[in-house]
């Protein structure tokens, strides 16, 4: 009897060992950080509510509702910062990655929005409003 709870105890242990050193590599595979140089370029943001389509957002060309955003080499915001702090009620001024998105930051370094990667080149973020904030390399 001793026999067998000394050996359920062995696997029980050596079960929880092997899920824990399996979770931490496919979780480290599967959130890589990239480097900051794969988002430095001009990108598009683009603001719509969370009824709109793709398509309907496609067709609106109104200067309220998209911004050409720069994000520079030195991890700071360049042309467009206005019109996205406009959105954002805060002026942004740098960002950095993160393994599943994007965050923009303020003058105190603190995170003020965060881009969840939706695919490969495209991120969203919602709002308090309740609007939606799509990014996404502008098409050169």
């Amino acid at each position: 009897m001793i026999r067998n709870v000394l050996t359920y105890t062995t696997v029980a242990w050596l079960t929880a060992a092997l899920m824990t050193i399996h979770g931490e590599t496919s979780m480290a595979s599967s959130l890589r950080l990239e480097d900051p140089s794969v988002f430095v370029g001009h990108w598009q943001a683009t603001l719509s509510a969370a009824t709109d389509t793709a398509e309907a957002q496609k067709l609106q060309d109104k200067p309220s509702n998209t911004c050409a955003i720069e994000l520079q080499s030195n991890q700071t915001l360049g042309k467009g910062a206005d019109c996205l702090g406009a959105w954002l009620e805060e002026l942004p001024i740098g960002w950095f990655p993160e393994p599943d998105g994007i965050s923009i930051t303020g003058k105190e370094g603190s995170r003020i929005v965060f881009f969840s990667r939706v695919h490969d080149e495209f991120f969203s973020s919602t709002l308090k409003s309740g609007l939606i904030v799509t990014l996404e390399p502008a098409a050169q």
